[in-house]
Parts: C-alpha cells; sequence; structure tokens
C-alpha cells in the first residue's frame, strides 16, 4: 500500500510500508542547445577582468587607397589609413541550492540532498541551453530592431536579400518569408527539395557569395515533421564530436530538433513592428546558426560546492543546505554587449531592449522603438561575418 504523505515536514514524499528503491524519472525537457557545435570558444575571451565585463579587440579590414605612381607629378600619394574595434562581453554566476531537515531521514530513509547531487549535472545543462537559447532571442531581437522597427533613429529596409549591401545596417541580419511557411505543400510544379526552398534561398540572402559549406538549423518538431513528410531528411547522419544530427540537402544543413520555443511573443513583434521600419510578416522563428557562433567560456567561481548545517533548527534534529555555483561568459561573434554592465544579467536580459541607454523588456519600450537597441549591438563591419540568422516564416 502507497500513499502520498500528509505528515508535516515530509509532504514531498511517497511513503509505503512495504519498503522498495527509489527510481528517478526521466528528464523530458526540451532537447538542450547546449553540447552542440554551434557553442564554441573564444580564446580572446578574458574570464579574469576585475568587473563583470570584458572586451574584445580586433583590427577592421583596410579600405585601401591605390596611387597611380607618375614621374611628372610630385604631389604626395594618399595613404592608407585603419583602425581597430571592440566588443563588450558580460559575466553571468548562477546558483542552485536546496535544503533538507535532517531528522526528515528518520522517516523517509531517503537522503533528499542526494537527489539534487545527482542531478545537478542536469540542472546546469538545461540552465546553458536556457542562456543560449536566450541569447539567440536576444540576437534577433537586435536585428528586427535594425530592419523593422528602424532602431535609433535609421530608416530600417527590412531583413536581408539578394542584391542589399552586408555593410549597410540599416538591413537587418534576418529573413521574413513573410506568409510562407519553411516546407510549402507539394503540389504538380513543386516537389521533393523545391519543398524546402526558402532555407536554401534565406541562407544565400545572408551569405551571398559568402556562404558557408554547412550550418546548424534550429528546428521545431512541427518543421521536423514537415521535413520528413517532404522526405527530405538524408539517410546517412554526420557525427560532431559526441553528437548525432540528422541533416538535409546532403549535409547543408545539420538539424537540430527542440521543441523550446524559439520565436518572439505577438506582444514583441506588434512592438517591433511600431516602428519606421519594414514590418516582419512572419510569426514563427527557426535559427540558421555558423559552428561556433557563440562563445562561451566558463568562470572560476568560488566555493562551487558549498554544505553548511545549522544544528540548532527543528529543536535540536538539524538542518543541512547545499549551493551549486557556477558562472560563465556567453557571446554572440560580432555583437557588443550593450545591456547593463553593472550586474550578471538573466535569460530574460539577454532578450532586453536598450531605450536612452536604459535596459528593459522589449514591450516596455514607450517610444515607438525609434531610440531603441537590443541589449547585443551588431559592431562587425560587415554582416556577412556574423553567424545567428533568424529566418520569420508562417
Amino acid at each position: 500500500m502507497t500513499a502520498k504523505t500528509n505528515l508535516a515536514g515530509a509532504d514531498n514524499y511517497v511513503l509505503q510500508e512495504a519498503i522498495s528503491a527509489y527510481s528517478d524519472e526521466a528528464y523530458t525537457n526540451a532537447k538542450k542547445l547546449s553540447g552542440t557545435a554551434i557553442v564554441g570558444s573564444n580564446p580572446d575571451i578574458d574570464t579574469k577582468t576585475e568587473t563583470f565585463t570584458g572586451q574584445v579587440r580586433w583590427f577592421k579590414p583596410l579600405n585601401p587607397t591605390v596611387n597611380v605612381a607618375s614621374l611628372t607629378d610630385a604631389t604626395d600619394g594618399n595613404k592608407t589609413s585603419y583602425s581597430s574595434e571592440y566588443v563588450n562581453y558580460i559575466k553571468t554566476v548562477r546558483t542552485h541550492g536546496a535544503e533538507k531537515v535532517n531528522m526528515k531521514q528518520v522517516v523517509t530513509q531517503q537522503d533528499g540532498l542526494a537527489k539534487v547531487g545527482r542531478d545537478f549535472a542536469e540542472t546546469r545543462a538545461q540552465d546553458e541551453h536556457n542562456a543560449i537559447l536566450s541569447v539567440l532571442k536576444g540576437v534577433a531581437i537586435s536585428e528586427a530592431l535594425n530592419g523593422a522597427a528602424a532602431a535609433s533613429g535609421s530608416a530600417g529596409l527590412g531583413g536581408q536579400t539578394f542584391e542589399n549591401d552586408p555593410t549597410d545596417k540599416r538591413y537587418g541580419f534576418y529573413v521574413d518569408l513573410g506568409t510562407s511557411k519553411t516546407v510549402i505543400e507539394a503540389t504538380t510544379a513543386v516537389q521533393g527539395a523545391a519543398r524546402a526552398q526558402a532555407f536554401l534561398n534565406a541562407f544565400g540572402m545572408a551569405y551571398k557569395d559568402y556562404e558557408p559549406e554547412y550550418a546548424y538549423l534550429v528546428t521545431s518538431p512541427e518543421v521536423m515533421a514537415s521535413l520528413r513528410s517532404a522526405n527530405l531528411v538524408d539517410s546517412d547522419t554526420v557525427t560532431d564530436g559526441s553528437v548525432t544530427f540528422n541533416t538535409i540537402f546532403q549535409g547543408k544543413f545539420r538539424l537540430i530538433q527542440t521543441r523550446a520555443a524559439q520565436g518572439m511573443s505577438s506582444a514583441e513583434l506588434a512592438k517591433i513592428n511600431t516602428g519606421a521600419g519594414v514590418d516582419i510578416v512572419g510569426t514563427k522563428t527557426s535559427f540558421i546558426v555558423l559552428p561556433g557562433a557563440l562563445a562561451m567560456a566558463g568562470l572560476d567561481v568560488p566555493d562551487q560546492v558549498e554544505i553548511t548545517r545549522n544544528g540548532n533548527a527543528y529543536k535540536g534534529g538539524g538542518s543541512t543546505s547545499i549551493w551549486y555555483r557556477w558562472g560563465y561568459v556567453l557571446h554572440p561573434a560580432g555583437y557588443d554587449w550593450a545591456g547593463n554592465k553593472e550586474e550578471f544579467p538573466s535569460d530574460a536580459a539577454y532578450k532586453f531592449a536598450v531605450e536612452s541607454g536604459t535596459a528593459k523588456a522589449l514591450t516596455s519600450v514607450t517610444n515607438g522603438a525609434a531610440s531603441t537597441t537590443g541589449t547585443f549591438v551588431r559592431k562587425s563591419a560587415s554582416a556577412l561575418s556574423l553567424g545567428i540568422l533568424p529566418i520569420f516564416h508562417s
């Protein structure tokens, strides 16, 4: 006979008169983005800086001035100038703790903290996944503010096309397929790979003549089902590290399937579309991400595991607490951190907008997004250097 106990102080346990071992229910959270090759390292990130932020510097490409030598004109030649750029990155620290009442074990025969310790790897991996997804959304918000909301007063010109100048930041680095689906219905004229031409078009619009050999496509179960129904999933898989990926188009896109919500809320899209740029029509989002597009570096956090005991608590029965602490830098290539630089960011903060220097939720922006940027602001000279491509679709 088993029953959920209503015993005060131990009502989170199922107790039974005939003792048997506890088993662990499997985790069924959304498939994680952490551990995939979209996350890499950047040797220029220094985690030992004294403040919340650090900087990565680089020299910008030259715009050379070439002179034609003369035997008769003694005028000085025009010199080529060069310049450098930098981006800020931000640290974050996360904690996870639990407490047990020591004497509860007399009744339950279980050490409650053992469960927390066994599952810490899952807890940390889930936290990293959530942060990665938030950064992807933060980049999407930033680029949507450029192209659709005309952020910071610029005349937003929409997303990427086959013809736009990739150095023109008035174009957001995204592709809006509008009312089109990523995989359209089969017709007598449209069969096979042509049904998913939208992915190939989006990739070509974004990277033009610098199109990479392959990329990762973060797909929802809905999109994955559409690809399978179109018979587009390759029979051969690709193993990258310890992860095996399904692919489409002979390995062009490695599929990362997750049910985690990738898109913006209707309120966020409405706020972006109040701007003076080209409205985004697609209501769903998929991401094409290049290998190593997000740099991640672990922090050396003091007292990573700490156990404290209070023998006086619970009338002398005592309590025990355990805390796990970890931290990291998570930064998308080509972007500058423009959010709050005086605190560790939460997942929500990665998706904030910055209006007149104040970081806030996008839906809290009051000035029609005209003086607003994302917390990640594009800093690379060309969009072809970026690695995160949001695709808006229906």
